[in-house]
């Protein structure tokens, strides 16, 4: 078994020392670390053994205390022991965790425990202590008292340590203090069976080459490998988590390739977060499998919400892990099953959770959130009142006299009702005229049209601010009794409109037109569009022509359709001739060029150009949508028509980018959506800059420094600009052409003598924020301040390096105008070329890039303006290790003792001896081991020396940079001889334990049920041991078998087998030997509980 790497980079100034403690006394160990050696404050901790750590043993006998030093950045650890026991003698550490996790710095140290001699040995019973300070009875027993009164013996290695098996393992340097430890006295005896168990095992190797790492690291859901390497390649191994073998699946994956076994685990989960084992026979070694959840982030964001009241609304978010929990809030407060009623669903489709709001009322408006682990996303719902759609409108009719005309409409909403007008008076219900609403339509019939019926007819829905309108023409029908030449006549009736001859088609959609014609013989009907006559085909564009009636039919009319046209008819009686023009209209092109002209924190103002082509129709207005350029979802920004070409969208969200696009709006519906704007991301100014205040001031300079805005936003700081007018004016001069990124400034060229005002902007793409204004005008003029320089704290006491380190000392002063500085050492002005000095207007760096001890001593810095000047020391010490301890030699020996003695070294290294660590060897086996360390005094005695051995020694000095490099080894050698040596042990007392009987437990009294076995139970002690008394009533209970008596370890139970109403009554338990008795009671209660039929019967 390797031991823990010692301490070797000088981290601990002061190490705690082995040491031989009184039993019943306190006693301090010290612990001293340069924190200048971490990166951050270190962590100490203490350990006994190898693996107690003290930490968890803090308390009223154990207590840790940590101090800091701010002028030396020195940590103190502290552990003190108070009224120490023979439980406390062993061996102990301190340890701090290093960058190489596997190499901490560590420093051991011994307690051993002496007796203190008093006359206790009469009264042993006082040596059964508890622990604890309650009562007696209270705590567990602690014999370690008794250990001071037996005659010390050799230890034997204990069966269930393999101390063998810790041998082969160690370091030849180890051997000693293992048998120190496991109490083993013969070392030759030891080394020569540890001998031929390695020859026993000659030929043969460990059976891992490589061995499990300490800890694997992996993320929920990765995969891991953890592999070993054996000696043997057709050995077989098993894999064991938590203890419990691990079976070959598709989870787990057992691989065997040459000497190396690997096991996978696929898709890391939480609980394969455990212990694991590879064992190959009796060998194992282990590890531990971290399992790291990462935090759940959000993929796919929210999207803001813009509905009508009645509708559903979903709110979807995409989380990066499948399972995942998502809490969804409502303006702050947690929507869930139980809260949310009926009213909200939530959904989990895999990666994706919905939330659902069944009919979106106005309550529902507000801000949503969908929180994560690892993030959160937010969108707005808006709901307004839901605006009624015409499905279809009613249109334009021409009857005939005593025909039937039926106008119908369609709209959105089946539950809205509606009026119909004639030319603005109400139409009533009648035989003649029936008025019916079946689900979304609405229907007016007329049946029997007269020609008082022709007029305006309207519909208006009730609750809505729209209505449908549509003409009745009448088509009187007269029969005239002309002469058979009666010239040719066009009855034509394109509908009412200022120009009679236009017509008007929406674009799409079918044009007929019946044109009556009279005349006779029948007349030739000539249709033309310009000078193009237009034929009776079967194509679009036709003629349809039937008795005393021609129709002109375009089907899906076209712009190109628009234009004149005009229609001939002739007879031998004469001709007749009319024009017309067909007007066609469509829906607009869509708005050009949508762009964000300008931004603020929650708003943005958005302006396009109009549609190149308005379809015929006059423009009434636009429709805008917006989006987040990370989604697909639209969300409308108004409902009702917008007529301006520039519009502000509000309700936005700082920092994220949007998209708008325009649709426009005539009378025949709406165009195509724009093409998506550039995105922009509404950002606010900043707020202003804070703490605005002058830094120093010269005659023509001003520096000036601040603090950044208490409020920033997404749009962040591009700089700040600097303004300044003089006092009285209101002439505001930019200082700084460009913005400046740094917190301060300093304006030049300021008039000499003038009061100044002050003020910053911060700058960004939102433009400027309000200003920061100095309250009080600057007087611009040079002041004198007398210098003073400010030692930094660490330099205020010595400053101790090492050779060869580099020495960087910033010392600032303060003065004005620039004092001149001059530094002197030990007196003398400082020219030693290897000393670097660079000067400053606020400052002076002492510099030397390799520390010598010759640059040790007093450096003062002397800064001077004018008639004033200060002055500062600081203290230098570089220190080194020290040289060899000199004249080493053996003075005495006796026994398996030998007493060394030593000078200190002639070279220190500059700085105070701290110690000496000793060494010896034998002279047969020539190697080194370690017998003291942190010796204080130049002398020692050193114990436990083999018999028969010759020993040289060698002495290592030691100051705070370590053992010096080379030791100092003994003039002379210490020979143990042999001697008839004899042990005589001290006849060892045997404690009297006697006592009377006490129970520990009482008999408490119980309710039981009849028919059901039935226990009573309590505990006593007395030695010798008792005689145990059961009674019922006061009567013995003898050898009935109804009752069955147990004693197990002081345990007294009293079984009833099957207990009836007469064996209820007062028990007691009486203990008795020959110094005396004790009796505890209790009162048994036997119930009989009644069947359920009885109880019905009753």
């Amino acid at each position: 078994m390797e031991s823990p790497p010692s301490d070797e980079s000088g981290v601990f100034l002061e190490k705690p020392e082995s040491t031989t403690a009184t039993k019943g006394n306190d006693i301090t160990f010290v612990a001293k670390v340069d924190s200048n050696s971490f990166p951050r404050k270190p962590t100490l901790k203490w350990f006994k053994g190898k693996w107690l750590d003290l930490s968890s043993k803090a308390g009223k006998h154990m207590q840790f205390k940590e101090t800091y030093d701010r002028n030396t950045k020195i940590y103190t650890f502290e552990m003190i022991i108070i009224k120490v026991v023979d439980g406390d003698a062993g061996g102990y550490r301190c340890e701090i965790p290093s960058k190489a996790k596997d190499k901490p710095h560590c420093c051991y140290f011994d307690i051993a425990v002496q007796a203190v001699e008093e006359e206790q040995e009469d009264n042993i019973l006082e040596a059964f202590k508890r622990s604890g300070g309650g009562d007696e009875d209270a705590g567990e027993l602690d014999f370690s008292v008794l250990l001071k009164k037996r005659a010390k013996k050799k230890r034997v290695v204990e069966a269930e340590v393999d101390v063998w098996d810790i041998l082969k393992k160690a370091k030849a340097c180890d051997y000693e203090k293992i048998a120190f430890q496991y109490g083993i006295t013969d070392l030759r005896g030891m080394l020569k069976r540890l001998k031929e168990l390695k020859k026993l095992e000659a030929g043969s190797s460990d059976v891992f080459l490589r061995k499990l790492e300490s800890e694997y690291s992996q993320e929920k859901g990765q995969k891991i490998t953890m592999s070993v390497e054996v000696a043997d390649p057709n050995a077989n191994v098993r894999w064991l988590k938590n203890g419990q073998e691990i079976k070959p699946s598709s989870k787990y994956v057992l691989e065997s390739v040459g000497n190396v076994r690997s096991l996978t685990i696929n898709k890391c989960s939480l609980s394969d977060d455990a212990v694991y084992e590879c064992v190959v026979d009796e060998e194992k070694c282990f590890t531990e499998l971290v399992v790291n959840e990462p935090p759940v982030t959000i993929t796919k964001l929210l999207d803001d919400v813009h509905t009508v009241v009645g509708e559903k609304v979903e709110f979807e978010v995409e989380v990066s892990e499948e399972g995942a929990t998502v809490q969804w809030m409502k303006d702050g407060e947690e929507l869930n099953r139980e809260t949310a009623g009926s009213k909200y669903r939530f959904k989990k489709d895999g990666k994706r959770h919905i939330l659902i709001i069944n009919e979106a009322t106005k309550e529902d408006i507000g801000m949503y959130y969908a929180k994560t682990t690892g993030g959160e996303s937010k969108a707005e719902l808006e709901v307004e009142d839901a605006e009624l759609q015409v499905l279809q409108s009613i249109a334009d009719l021409t009857v005939k006299s005593a025909e039937q005309a039926v106008f119908k409409c369609e709209v959105s909403d089946e539950k809205v009702t509606g009026k119909w007008f004639k030319d603005g008076v109400e139409v009533t219900a009648s035989d003649r005229i029936k008025i019916s609403h079946i689900g979304r339509t609405h229907k007016l019939t007329i049946d029997d049209v007269k020609q008082a019926d022709a007029g305006d007819y309207t519909f208006v829905p009730d609750g809505h601010a729209i209505s449908l309108s549509a003409k009745l023409n009448f088509l009187e029908i007269k029969i005239e009794y002309k002469p058979r030449q009666d010239p040719p006549k066009i009855h034509l009736d394109t509908g009412a409109g200022g120009n009679k001859n236009a017509i008007t088609v929406v674009a799409g959609n079918k044009l007929r037109l019946d044109v009556e014609i009279s005349g006779e013989p029948e007349p030739t009907v000539c249709w033309k569009r310009g000078e193009q006559e237009i034929s009776e085909s079967e194509g679009r564009v036709r003629v349809e022509k039937r008795k005393g009636l021609c129709s002109f039919v375009i089907d899906g009319a076209l712009k190109s359709d628009e234009g004149p046209y005009s229609i001939t008819v002739t007879n031998p009686a004469g001709d007749d001739h009319a024009d017309l023009f067909v007007r066609v209209v469509d829906v607009p092109e869509p708005p050009l060029n949508v762009r964000c002209t300008s931004v603020g924190e929650d708003f943005a103002v958005v302006t396009w150009d109009a549609p190149p082509y308005d379809g015929g129709v006059p423009i009434k207005g636009y429709l805008l949508e917006k989006k987040k350029v990370s989604s697909n979802h639209w969300t409308k920004l108004n409902f009702d028509i917008y007529e301006s070409t520039t519009y502000e969208a509000k309700k936005m969200i700082d920092g994220v980018l949007y998209e708008m696009r325009v649709f426009a709006v005539n009378g025949i519906g709406v165009s195509e959506g724009s093409a998506s704007s550039a995105p922009f991301m509404p950002i606010a100014p900043t707020s202003e800059p804070t703490r605005l205040q002058v830094d120093d001031v010269t005659d023509s300079t001003c520096a000036l420094k601040w603090r950044p805005p208490e409020k920033i936003g997404a749009g962040g700081i591009e700089g700040y600009i600097i303004e300044y007018c003089i006092e009285g004016s209101d002439q505001w001069v930019q200082a700084n052409e460009a913005p400046v990124e740094k917190n301060q400034y300093r304006v030049k060229g300021l008039p000499v003598g003038e009061k100044i005002l002050f003020r910053v902007v911060a700058v960004n793409q939102a433009g400027r924020s309000p200003p920061a204004v100095l309250g009080q005008p600057v007087t611009i003029r040079e002041i004198v301040e007398s210098p003073k320089i400010r030692v930094p704290r660490h330099l205020r006491s010595k400053l101790i390096t090492r050779v060869g380190e580099k020495i960087n000392l910033l010392i600032p002063f303060q003065g004005k105008p620039r004092p001149v500085v001059t530094w002197f050492k030990d007196g003398m002005p400082l020219e030693d070329r290897s000393v670097g000095i660079r000067n400053s207007e606020l400052d002076s760096i002492l510099f030397i890039r390799t520390a010598e001890r010759a640059h040790s001593g007093v450096y003062t810095l002397h800064v001077q303006i004018e008639n004033t000047s200060d002055s500062a020391d600081i203290h230098i010490q570089v220190v080194d290790k020290p040289g060899p301890p000199i004249a080493v030699r053996v003075t005495d020996v006796w026994g398996f003792n030998a007493a060394l003695e030593w000078k200190p070294p002639k070279d220190d290294g500059n700085c105070e001896i701290l110690g000496y660590t000793i060494e010896k060897a034998d002279m047969k086996t020539k190697e080194w081991f370690t017998v003291y360390e942190h010796n204080r005094r130049p002398s020692c005695t050193v114990s436990d020396l083999i018999m028969g051995n010759e020993y040289s020694f060698r002495v290592y000095s030691e100051n705070i940079c370590g053992l010096s490099e080379d030791p100092g080894p003994s003039k002379n050698t210490a020979f143990i001889s042999k001697a008839d040596l004899g042990y005589n042990p001290r006849p060892y007392k045997e404690m009297d334990m006697s006592r009377s009987p006490k129970f520990t437990a009482p008999l408490v009294d119980r309710t039981v049920v009849a028919g059901y076995t039935a226990a009573i139970s309590c505990s006593v002690r007395g030695d010798p041991r008792p005689k145990i008394v059961w009674m019922k009533n006061n009567m013995i209970i003898g050898e009935d078998p109804k009752f069955l008596m147990q004693n197990n370890q002081g345990v007294l139970t009293l079984r009833i087998r099957k207990p009836s109403l007469f064996d209820g009554g007062r028990y007691s338990c009486r203990a008795i030997n020959a110094l005396g008795q004790d009796e505890v009671e209790c009162k048994l209660e036997v119930r009989v509980v009644q069947e359920k039929e009885e109880i019905k019967a009753k």
